[in-house]
């Protein structure tokens, strides 16, 4: 007599009137695995404070009343009764039943939807390398036709003297906050632009106490003679972010004959060429163009927070590697009409004044709203150095800025659009790492059954199916990464030609098992990060914290005990 006969043979059949009230009975069928015979029997549960020692595991699960599963339910005794047949331990009982459960046509569903979610990443960077590889084809083949300027200008002649004095003024905004390793690698690459055309350079800070005051003015002295440039102090924001504020004075101390302005960040490193691109690429259309943007690369320091970043900024880049028109704007980088701040067009200034907390969101809204185009040239990517010391906290810091911004808007269509783009990053976010744990699971469950010797038909099917999947999800997994790769290297391969003079950038110190990490900490970490800032409705934003009202910053807080000792990004010290 097997096992199973054996235990049914010291079961003991009670009637109705022996079972107490603090008893619960339990229905166990079982079948001889000898002799077919199946047999039922009722068992008599111990009482809820009775003694653990003596219970058999179908007895202990009715007694501690596990709350997935009734005592009677049959995927509870099925897998206490193989786990008895077989003598498997709990986990690995419970990981034959995941794996078995994550074969059923919903968890099939999830594994093909982790799959395509990889292949549509795949395909996007697939179409953004081809954009920016048809530059890199255009500046070589310029060059071997003679033009040695071909990173400057298409057309060689456009760099005569009669045409560079006709070009129109252009003055360069940039809002400033502390200090780091990069900056003044930075702003030198600002300033020394190759523009022929009146350029003027607006460093704005907040006030003298700020550490780049003085690290700016100690640069500018030594191009004194070159360039037209000046420190602007701003003073305390009150109605709108600090960097929004930084941007609107910089604006009205500009030149009144500036016909183009252009904000960037001041962790941009600008290429010789990229403000006379920009100004041509307005020139051509100016009655439809309304802003010209960019977009980073991303140099990882080493880190496992640094490559975070990165892999968060790669899906965004295939939004601005279209050659022309996006619908997506980067704040750290925009051209505009000089004369639309001026005259309010389209309520750029009261938009951004009004309770503004991020200017790209914002003038993206603008946008879309008025029917304005966003265009983005191709040449328009520069190398974005992370800090060399980017912990993990500055990381979920800079996570939760970005996700923070969907909580701002200024139009009920613009919080439908957030509220939209909220939902659909979350789901496909979550999406995406589900199919990774049950890949796990599978790659676990296999493992235990083949090397406990567990060979049965129905093991050996669950596994292959689930191993089935795990492979599938492989190989997407690959051509996702290979393509993230290839983007890459033709983005690198673009920045070195841009700026000859530079440095060269490479693809060597990439890591790409922690880039395959950073992509499932990133992609779990979203959603949990946008759910706080939906209910949160506050950020602190180096060492000051935005209270939102209906998508609009109604109060400023600022104490000395908010203010972190360095950025998220640029290993910058702040003024405390």
């Amino acid at each position: 007599m097997n096992r199973n006969m054996e235990k049914e043979a010291t079961t003991k059949n009670l009637p109705e009137s022996e079972i107490s009230p603090n008893e619960v009975t339990i229905e166990v069928i079982v079948k001889g695995e000898l002799d077919g015979k199946v047999s039922c029997s009722r068992k008599k549960a111990a009482p809820v404070n009775g003694d653990l020692l003596n219970l058999t595991p179908l007895e202990k699960n009715s007694k501690s009343r596990v709350p997935h599963f009734a005592p009677s339910s049959p995927v509870l005794l099925d897998v206490e009764r193989e786990r008895e047949r077989r003598g498997m331990s709990t986990l690995e009982s419970i990981l034959f039943s995941l794996s078995r459960a994550f074969c059923t046509p919903f968890a099939v569903f999830l594994h093909i939807q982790g799959c395509v979610i990889c292949l549509l990443l795949a395909l996007g960077w697939l179409m953004a390398a081809y954009v920016r590889n048809r530059e890199i084809r255009r500046i070589k083949n310029s060059m071997k036709a003679g033009n040695s300027l071909a990173f400057l200008s298409q057309d060689i002649n456009e760099l005569e003297h009669s045409r560079q004095v006709q070009l129109p003024r252009v003055s360069v905004v940039m809002p400033l906050k502390g200090f780091g390793e990069h900056n003044l690698h930075n702003w030198r690459s600002q300033i020394t632009s190759l523009y022929g055309g009146p350029l003027e350079f607006l460093f704005v800070l907040e006030s003298t106490q700020d550490p780049a005051y003085h690290a700016v003015s100690r640069l500018l002295s030594t191009y004194q003679d070159h360039i037209e440039a000046k420190v602007v102090v701003a003073g305390l924001s009150t109605t709108c972010s600090q960097k929004i504020h930084n941007q609107l004075i910089g604006v009205e101390k500009m030149h009144k004959d500036t016909k183009y302005v252009l904000f960037l960040d001041d962790d941009v490193r600008l290429h010789p060429g990229t403000i006379g691109a920009l100004t041509s690429e307005m020139e051509k259309n100016p009655e439809v163009i309304f802003i010209q943007t960019g977009y980073p690369l991303d140099l990882p320091s080493g880190t496992l927070g640094s490559y975070c970043i990165y892999e968060y900024h790669m899906p965004c880049s295939m939004g601005f590697a279209t050659g022309g028109r996006t619908f997506f704007l980067w704040g750290g980088c925009m051209m505009m009409h000089a004369d639309d701040f001026r005259q309010d067009r389209y309520g750029v200034v009261s938009g951004l004044r009004d309770g503004g907390y991020s200017d790209d969101m914002t003038l993206a809204s603008l946008a879309g709203a008025h029917k304005r185009l966003i265009t983005s040239p191709p040449v328009a990517v520069f190398p974005h150095p992370l800090a060399s010391d980017l912990s993990f906290g500055r990381y979920w810091n800079y996570l939760r800025k970005q996700t923070f911004v969907l909580e701002s808007y200024i139009s009920k269509a613009n919080w439908i659009m957030n509220k939209l783009l909220f939902a659909v990053h979350c789901y496909l976010s979550w999406g995406f790492v589900a199919s990774y744990i049950m890949a796990v699971i599978h790659i676990t469950s296999a493992l235990r059954i083949y090397t406990k010797g567990y060979h049965q038909l129905e093991d050996t099917t669950f596994a292959s199916c689930g191993m089935s999947l795990v492979i599938l999800l492989a190989i997407c997994t690959f051509i996702e990464l290979l393509s993230m790769w290839n983007l890459t290297r033709r983005e690198v391969t673009l920045c070195n030609l841009l700026s000859p003079e530079a440095p060269r950038l490479s693809l060597a110190p990439y890591n790409w098992g922690l880039i395959f990490i950073a992509m499932l900490v990133d992609n779990f970490l979203y959603p949990i990060s946008a759910f706080r800032s939906h209910f949160s409705q506050s950020i602190n934003w180096s060492g000051i914290r935005y209270h939102l009202r209906n998508g609009k910053v109604f109060k400023i807080e600022r104490r000395n005990d908010m203010v972190p000792v360095m950025t998220d990004l640029g290993h910058r010290k702040l003024p405390s």
